[in-house]
C-alpha cells in the first residue's frame, strides 16, 4: 500500500510536470507568433510609407507645373492649388507619424537613469539605506556569488513587496539572467519579455531584448533571434546593445 501510494504520487508530479511544460511551450509560442505579426505589420508600414512618398513627390511637381503657368489667372487655379497643398500636407504628416511609429531618428537619451546609475553603484559598495535598498542589493549579490537558484527568488520576492519602484525593472532583468545563466533559455525569454512589458520605459529594456534575443538563438531560433535583434538596432541606435546586435545578425547564416 505504501508502495502503491508513492508510486500514485510519483506520477501526479509527473502529470504536474507535463502540465507546466506545456503551458511553457504555449507562452514560447505565443511569443514567437507575436514577432511574426509585429514583423509583418511593421512590412505593411513600410510599404505605406513608400507608397506616400511617392504620392508627395508627385503632389510637389504638380505644384511645380501649376506655379510656372503665371499666364492663366489665379482664380482659376486656386481651388486646385489648394487641394494639391492640402493633400501634400497630410501626406507629409502621415509620413511624420509613421516615421515616428517607426523610430526613424530614434535617439538614446544620455542623461536617463543617471539618478538610477548613481543609487545602484551606492548599493554595489555595500551602503543600502532603507529595507527596499537592502533587499535588493542581498539579492544582488547572490546572482553575483552564482548562487542563480536563490538569487531569482530573492529577486522574486523582492518584487512582490516592491513591484513598481526604481529597481523593480533591473529586478525583473535579473530574473531572467538567472534562467539564462542556468542555460533555461524558454524562461528566460518569457522573463525578459516582461521587462519590456512591464516596464517599457526602464533603462533595462534594451538589455533585456538584446539577451532574448541570444537567448532565441541558442534555442536555434534564427528567425525570432533576427527579428528581436532587429528591434534593438531600430528602437536603440548608438548604443552597446545595437552594436552588440550588429555583430549578432552578422553570425546568423
Amino acid at each position: 500500500i505504501v508502495v502503491d501510494g508513492k508510486v500514485a504520487a510519483t506520477d501526479e508530479k509527473l502529470a504536474a510536470l507535463k502540465t507546466e511544460s506545456a503551458a511553457m511551450r504555449d507562452d514560447i509560442t505565443a511569443v514567437r507568433k507575436n514577432l511574426a505579426e509585429t514583423n509583418a505589420d511593421i512590412t505593411d508600414i513600410r510599404d505605406n510609407l513608400r507608397q506616400l512618398r511617392g504620392q508627395v513627390e508627385v503632389l510637389r511637381k504638380d505644384l511645380a507645373a501649376l506655379s510656372t503657368r503665371a499666364n492663366r489667372k489665379d482664380e482659376e487655379y486656386k481651388e486646385l492649388r489648394e487641394n494639391i497643398s492640402s493633400a501634400l500636407n497630410n501626406a507629409v504628416f502621415k509620413i511624420n507619424f509613421i516615421e515616428n511609429f517607426l523610430g526613424i531618428g530614434k535617439k538614446e537619451d544620455p542623461t536617463k537613469g543617471t539618478e538610477k546609475g548613481d543609487k545602484l553603484k551606492e548599493l554595489s559598495k555595500g551602503k543600502p539605506s532603507s529595507d527596499k535598498e537592502l533587499a535588493y542589493a542581498s539579492a544582488y549579490d547572490l546572482f553575483k556569488d552564482g548562487k542563480f537558484d536563490k538569487a531569482r527568488e530573492a529577486f522574486q520576492n523582492f518584487l512582490k513587496q516592491y513591484s513598481n519602484t526604481e529597481y523593480s525593472d533591473n529586478a525583473q532583468f535579473w530574473i531572467a539572467e538567472c534562467f539564462y545563466f542556468e542555460k533555461k533559455y524558454e524562461n528566460a525569454i518569457l522573463e525578459y519579455e516582461k521587462v519590456a512589458k512591464n516596464y517599457p520605459e526602464g533603462d533595462k529594456v534594451p538589455y533585456a531584448l538584446l539577451k532574448q534575443g541570444i537567448a532565441f538563438l541558442n534555442l536555434g531560433d534564427k528567425t525570432s533571434a533576427k527579428l528581436i535583434l532587429q528591434r534593438v538596432i531600430k528602437d536603440y541606435p548608438n548604443t552597446n546593445q545595437a552594436r552588440t546586435a550588429k555583430a549578432q545578425l552578422l553570425i546568423i547564416k
